[in-house]
């Protein structure tokens, strides 16, 4: 079917931007959109190729390593789904929504996906697999689909970056991964089906429409889904882009309308539109590599428990007080049951824990930190010692993290407020130790090689075909 073709409308006034104002919604598009006609730098691109390489060897790495991976294939076929979009790693094929909805859980089971710090959203386990999903019956090419990623994390990093959520108060209730992912998964997947603005701009409506992503999954207990929660919005985005091309249309004021986003999902709080729609820069730039596969929030004490380990040359034998903030703190409630979490998806999203973990192993990676990992008696017994005191100050970013141990010479306290980002060959190190978790053994290496070389150009289907499935 070919896709519908408007004329371009003139922009509505916004009902609180003043007469000359656009929707938010439009002007986002046109900012973007001219970014794509005018083509990406080069340093963008290069940034997506590393990220998308990235994301690729979590989802093979995800795959045998999780019950949750095959949970989730399984539930998308039944009844007999069957369409063009590939799954990563096996041999399905899925409609378009349903395999970006696949590879974004895939992508994101591990925890160890990118991570914007100030916007606390993870943009590209949302947006490659939406472009993907449309990019073999679209007959894109590898640039359009990086690009569309970028973009795509581009308008998830500003509208993060903007609210700057931090323990309380707008955004902070939301996996802001799911909510702002359906719009930045929608468009990707519009730019990679070479909607124009008009569908585009209505695509943002029709996602807006499905918009969710409550944080009761991860300030609660016992829940698997916290893992897949980006697959919603890379789903739900497809679906608006599709849904728009073939004529549907959405409401125009979907962000900054009488109940668009701003109002019903944040409060009110509607940041600065300057700020929203500044020219110059890249805020996706600022997203990074995870180092280790577990929430963001509990990196900073991985690295001081690590940074402590080594000094000590042993596990504490006292008394473990872990200082936190407010944001930190709600990765330590209820105490009891993060101290001794019952799934995989809690050890991770548990500072208690994966202090303890660390602690416990001088090591945080894919080999240990795995699906017995909440039965581990060494990280256990140290959890059990894990004091929480929220004394440090909160803001956006990841939190500052303070671990004291008692010893027989006194206390000893070691503080982090960053955490280390692979730099481009810890990416393709980190590549390279998915495929091997994945099953690829002395294969790894070329197909990794293979994988970086079809991501710089040539159509997304060769890309597509260049993933192996995983053994088994």
């Amino acid at each position: 079917m070919a896709p519908v073709t408007t004329t371009l409308a003139p922009p509505r006034p916004a009902p609180d931007g003043g007469a000359d104002a656009m929707p938010l919604g439009r002007a986002l598009v046109r900012l973007l959109l001219d970014r794509y006609r005018r083509g990406l730098p080069e340093e963008v691109l290069a940034r997506a190729r590393l990220h998308a390489l990235d994301c690729v060897g979590i989802a093979l790495a995800a795959r045998p390593a999780l019950p949750i991976a095959q949970e989730v294939i399984g539930a998308l076929h039944f009844g007999g789904a069957a369409g063009d979009g590939p799954v990563l790693g096996g041999p399905e094929r899925l409609p378009p929504a349903l395999a970006a909805f696949a590879n974004a859980a895939l992508a994101h089971a591990l925890d160890y996906d990118d991570i914007h710090d100030v916007a606390r959203l993870h943009p590209t386990t949302v947006t490659l697999p939406a472009a993907l999903a449309v990019a073999v019956p679209a007959a894109a090419g590898m640039e359009r689909v990086l690009s569309a990623m970028a973009l795509g994390n581009e308008l998830m990093c500003r509208l993060g970056a903007a609210c700057a959520p931090t323990g309380d108060g707008p955004g902070s209730d939301w996996f802001l991964t799911q909510l702002f992912g359906y719009l930045g998964g929608c468009l990707a997947a519009a730019i990679v089906l070479d909607l124009p603005e008009e569908r585009i701009v209505s695509a943002l409506g029709l996602a807006y429409m499905q918009m969710a992503g409550g944080k009761e999954a991860g300030f609660g207990v016992g829940a698997t889904a916290r893992s897949i929660y980006p697959a919603f919005a890379a789903m739900g985005g497809v679906q608006a882009a599709l849904l728009s091309r073939a004529g549907v249309t959405g409401p125009e004021t979907a962000l900054d309308g009488a109940a668009g986003m701003f109002r019903i999902y944040l409060g009110g709080a509607q940041p600065a539109r300057a700020a929203l729609l500044e020219e110059p820069g890249w805020t996706w730039l600022a997203t990074e590599v995870k180092p280790w596969p577990s929430c963001r929030l509990s990196h900073p004490y991985v690295a001081a428990a690590l940074a402590l380990r080594e000094r000590l040359g042993r596990p504490p034998d006292g008394r473990i007080t872990v200082a936190v903030n407010a944001s930190a703190a709600r990765l330590c409630r209820p105490l009891d049951r993060r101290r001794r979490p019952q799934t995989l998806q809690d050890a991770k999203y548990s500072i208690p824990f994966m202090t303890a973990f660390a602690l416990a192993h001088g090591r945080v990676d894919l080999a240990t930190l795995g699906p017995r990992a909440m039965h581990d008696r060494a990280a256990l017994d140290l959890a059990a010692r894990v004091e929480i005191v929220e004394t440090l100050p909160d803001g956006p970013g990841h939190p500052p993290a303070a671990i004291t141990v008692e010893t027989s010479d006194g206390p000893v306290t070691v503080r982090r407020a960053t955490v280390p980002a692979p730099d481009a060959e810890g990416v393709r190190a980190k590549v390279l130790d998915c495929l091997r978790h994945a099953g690829f053994a002395a294969e790894a290496p070329a197909i990794r090689d293979r994988l970086q070389a079809r991501l710089v150009g040539g159509p997304a289907a060769d890309f597509l075909a260049a993933i192996p499935e995983v053994p088994g």
